[in-house]
């Protein structure tokens, strides 16, 4: 019901937004530049792959692999002078060989944490809809929006709604924004195959798992785990903006971000194992102590700030700085530079590096360090004390006059980009990425 009541709210308020646009339009007579000419269309696609040693599926331990393919549509419509409705959808399918063994004894060889199992975990697609409307004032001195998303994969569904105010002064050299989003979440949860018989209080070891199986090590297995009772998540952010012309070369902005969640937290399948737990295997799988237990609220706050500097017509220096912690007891730093270089009139290479850092949460417990007395554990590494660093390159074709068409459609740019990322424990990954804007003839 509380879903039913928020969707005929974002509705209202969607309807109230345009409405209010149309009659803004109709009164104006005089000429004005539109906020947008023509329709763009964007095609976005990825991919991305990851590798490593320290799996929160298989407690800290077993092989993080992953793949994941994306393609997203994003198409922005102009409506009028002032009004422009953007839709955005994306699909990304992944195969992982890490959240395949939340069911390690599904598939054919035996179990193993650095091994993936051929079980129905493997894989996934994840879908995504996103629906935003802006509406600019007369002078463009003003903007307003708002935004509805839906999201769902197997185990996982969400919907988000938003809007933002941004105002532009001092000729438009100085700009202040605000904005606001919800995301209300709702879990499928998932558990280790292990631990389902063992739901709530239950002895599951007559179950058909156990007693087709050998237990070696501990054979009196007796797992900690209770199913989670409210499966919902939510999340309300708030962010303000500020960006200055500095001079005609230079301009900075600082961001502030608020994040308040609260819900389920925790990941219903990423095991535990106590170092005050007797291990027990089936083959050369050990056997879940508990499952991941976390606050069910997390307070997070972000300031950063951006300085791009235009040297010339080859060169622009692109800088970024972010400062960040939250109640769970993470600080973390981020910087980033990257340095556009324009090698001809359609051509543009973009070196980066980004670095990152960040102290561990109160929470985390490498394998077999958390005591099965915590009332809080987690081996997630993401909340692990690390530091990062990553190499990008990327290459860009801009043709204002769009003389290459596909139907209707006039190519304006091309972009791909390759990142390598890195962190100082056993995980790397790498993505490319590819970015295709049209616009409507």
């Amino acid at each position: 019901m509380r879903i039913v009541k928020t969707i005929g709210f974002i509705a209202l308020l969607l309807l109230f937004i345009v409405s209010y646009g149309q009659q803004r339009q109709d009164s104006v007579q005089t000429y004005k530049k539109r906020v947008l000419e023509t329709t763009e269309v964007d095609f976005l696609t990825s991919y991305y792959s990851q590798n490593g040693d320290n799996a929160a599926v298989s407690g800290g331990i077993g092989t993080e692999e992953l793949t994941d393919v994306t393609g997203t549509f994003v198409v922005s419509i102009p409506l009028n002078d002032d009004d422009v409705l953007t839709i955005d959808a994306g699909v990304s399918a992944y195969t992982s060989a890490s959240s395949s063994n939340v069911g390690p004894f599904d598939g054919g060889q035996p179990a193993d944490p650095f091994v993936a199992s051929s079980g129905a975990s493997s894989s996934d697609t994840w879908a995504n809809l996103t629906g935003s409307y802006s509406d600019s004032s007369d002078d463009r001195n003003t903007i307003v929006s708002g935004k509805v998303s839906v999201s769902s994969e197997y185990d996982y569904f969400s919907l988000g709604f938003g809007g933002g105010f941004t105002k532009l002064f001092n000729e438009k050299n100085t700009e202040v924004s605000v904005n606001a989003n919800v995301y209300l979440d709702k879990w499928n949860s998932i558990y280790p195959s292990e631990l389902r018989p063992f739901a709530n209080g239950a002895n599951g070891l007559s179950n058909r798992l156990f007693s087709n199986n050998t237990i070696t090590g501990n054979s009196n297995y007796s797992p900690i785990f209770d199913e989670f009772i409210d499966e919902t998540r939510n999340s309300y952010s708030v962010g303000f903006g500020f960006s200055q012309i500095l001079s005609k070369n230079v301009q900075g902005s600082l961001a502030l971000d608020f994040v308040q969640q609260q819900g389920l937290l925790s990941t219903p399948f990423q095991r535990v194992y106590f170092g005050d737990v007797a291990d027990s295997f089936i083959e050369n799988f050990q056997l879940a102590d508990a499952i991941e237990q976390l606050p069910d609220s997390r307070f997070k706050v972000a300031a950063g700030g951006r300085l791009n500097w235009y040297i010339n017509e080859t060169f622009v220096v692109r800088t970024f700085y972010r400062y960040y912690f939250d109640d769970w007891g993470i600080d973390s730093h981020t910087a980033s530079i990257e340095v556009p270089i324009k090698i001809s009139d359609k051509f543009t290479l973009y070196p980066s590096y980004r670095y990152y850092q960040q102290t561990q949460a109160d929470y985390f417990n490498p394998y077999e360090t958390a005591l099965s007395t915590d009332i809080f554990y987690t081996s997630d590494y993401d909340l692990s004390k690390y530091s990062a660093n990553q190499l990008g390159i990327g290459i860009s074709y801009t043709d204002i006059f769009t003389k290459a068409h596909i139907w209707k459609l006039g190519l304006k740019s091309i972009d791909f980009k390759f990142y390598q990322y890195d962190r100082d424990t056993t995980f790397s990954s790498s993505i490319i990425t590819a970015g295709f804007k049209f616009v409507m003839d």
